[in-house]
């Protein structure tokens, strides 16, 4: 079940440690995590207060990955006080501004939005990865498409041939993990409408969500950036987008970036499928239903591309065609 919104009761210790204390404190979102926030009001200023329950989260990373990008120009909140102990951080406030609920408000601006977004991804693939980030490698993606037969199969109970399914993921990621092993980029992994923020008088967009951030293929984000689960992207926007990334990040073969592309598409739309029936069926949260047509919409036209055919057999095999998005339409 999800937390209810009432700050911890250590908060008001915390902020008046670090300088807002008498400080009102209003719920202001939570997410498929643990965590929890709060807007902090002193004033006319304003703060975001971060609750990672310790038991449950580490803000370790969120740091770690925040310091990096920092120092490198781009526009993760700033922290402003920090709790280890009690997982507790304040925030540097962006507003309210995401990406996603802009857009249909202002849907002429969506081309100008995701270049930006897009060229943020640019930059961030210019440079290698930090050597403490982890890698994304055949165990993390692995663990990942294993979310569709440990939730998805037995939600919609069929049963399907597990060793030949990661046989075939292997089969098609081989060449995206050459690339991903030989020049790592740091992977937001998150990176998506409801994750950048449009910042008041400000072009560079700021990111949230990236905690758990690995050094892996430049496709990935862009991936989740165009094929996002929570916004129907249009096709031609996502074409034009992917020749913009390559355009700016120089890249030397557009073709075989797209095949990379698809295949993580493909890797990345398994997995929420995966983790979206878990929300449902394990923390109580079928909201997340709704999404899965889109994203099975996604994830059938990633595998139509050459570079997954042993994918696109094993789903052919072993998912009917009544098992996919239309399957969702009858719960909640």
């Amino acid at each position: 079940m999800a937390a209810p919104m009432i700050p911890p009761a250590s908060a008001p210790d915390f902020l008046a440690k670090h300088g807002w204390g008498g400080a009102e404190i209003r719920p202001l979102a939570g997410d498929a995590s643990f965590r929890r926030y709060f807007r902090v009001h002193r004033g006319d200023e304003t703060a975001v207060l971060m609750d990672a329950p310790p038991e449950h989260e580490d803000i370790g990373p969120f740091l770690r990955v925040a310091g990096h990008l920092l120092d490198r120009g781009f526009a993760p909140p700033r922290p402003l006080g920090i709790d280890r102990e009690q997982g507790l951080l304040l925030l540097e406030d962006f507003g309210d501004a995401r990406v996603g609920p802009y857009l249909q408000r202002d849907p002429a601006r969506e081309g100008d939005i995701y270049r930006s977004a897009v060229a943020i991804l640019a930059r961030l693939g210019s440079q290698p990865a930090p050597t403490d980030i982890p890698p994304y490698d055949d165990a993390a993606m692995s663990r990942e498409v294993q979310l569709f037969p440990e939730w998805y199969a037995p939600a919609l109970g069929f049963s399907v041939d597990e060793e030949g399914y990661l046989a075939a993921w292997r089969e098609a990621w081989a060449d995206v993990l050459r690339v991903a092993t030989n020049d790592p980029v740091l992977v937001l992994r998150d990176y998506h409408a409801d994750n950048l923020m449009v910042r008041p008088g400000l072009t560079e967009l700021g990111l949230l969500d990236f905690q758990d951030a690995l050094a892996g293929h430049p496709a990935y984000d862009l991936v989740s950036l165009l094929q996002d689960a929570r916004r129907e992207v249009p096709q031609s926007l996502e074409e034009a987008m992917l020749s913009e990334y390559c355009s700016l990040a120089q890249v030397a073969d557009p073709a075989l970036f797209r095949a990379h592309y698809e295949v993580l598409g493909a890797q990345r739309n398994t997995k929420i499928l995966g983790i979206f029936t878990r929300l449902w069926k394990r923390d109580a949260k079928p909201l997340y239903l709704s999404l899965q047509p889109r994203v099975w919409g996604y994830l059938e036209r990633n595998l139509a591309h050459p570079a997954l055919a042993p994918v696109r057999a094993w789903f052919d095999a072993n998912v009917p065609a009544d098992k996919r998005a239309d399957a969702w339409r009858e719960y909640p």
